[in-house]
């Protein structure tokens, strides 16, 4: 079975994956924060529809049914994980919902090649798998990279802080150097106003 094939297959059997298409091309940005509510009602919803379109795969029988129930699973599968994503908001829960899709699609993919023999369904099964195994890989590089810039931004945040305290500190101490060419009052008004300027006690 060619990748076309596959692709073709996949595309057709799994609509489910469209509501997340937003998310799989861009799957570690970060989300609009889902509330707990939000969450255990996205959940609710998942597990009711679950139970709806499993009721529906009833209508089938051999492995179109078997199809059918592995639309339902990674259907409800991936809505949890998307939630969840959604939800933790972070780049590993985000990591979480890219695997399970990549996974929702081999598992109708495989089921679909049931449909096949000999070595046309090898090479269907070995296509599958190996999509699965981009898919996770992918999924596991983005998520690196997202904690990666995660780590240089505060590590970037903490720097300047660090750099605006020695710059003032530097600043401070070239203003008491100026008070020291004062004398009496003068000098002590100069340091008291070089202290106030610079948050000095």
């Amino acid at each position: 079975m060619s990748k076309l094939m596959i692709a073709l297959f996949i595309s057709a059997g799994l609509g489910f994956a469209v509501p997340g298409a937003a998310q799989m091309t861009s799957p570690m940005a970060p989300m609009t924060p889902m509330t707990k509510d939000a969450y255990k009602a996205a959940t609710t919803n998942a597990d009711a529809q679950y139970k709806l379109d499993k009721e529906a795969c009833s209508s089938f029988s051999g492995n179109a049914k078997d199809i059918c129930v592995a639309e339902a699973k990674g259907k409800d599968y991936t809505a949890k994980a998307d939630a969840e994503a959604a939800y933790e908001n972070t780049p590993k829960a985000r990591e979480g919902a890219r695997v399970a899709h990549a996974q929702a699609v081999y598992d109708v993919a495989n089921e679909k090649c049931d449909d096949l023999a000999g070595n046309a369904k090898d090479v269907c099964v070995k296509e599958a798998k190996a999509a699965l195994v981009k898919g996770k890989a992918d999924a596991k590089v983005d998520r690196v990279t997202a904690d990666t810039r995660q780590e240089a931004a505060t590590q970037q945040a903490a720097a300047r802080t660090e750099a605006t305290t020695d710059k003032r500190d530097a600043d401070y101490k070239v203003a008491l150097e100026k008070c020291d060419a004062l004398a009496g009052p003068a000098k002590d008004g100069c340091v008291a106003a070089a202290k106030s300027q610079f948050g000095k006690s």
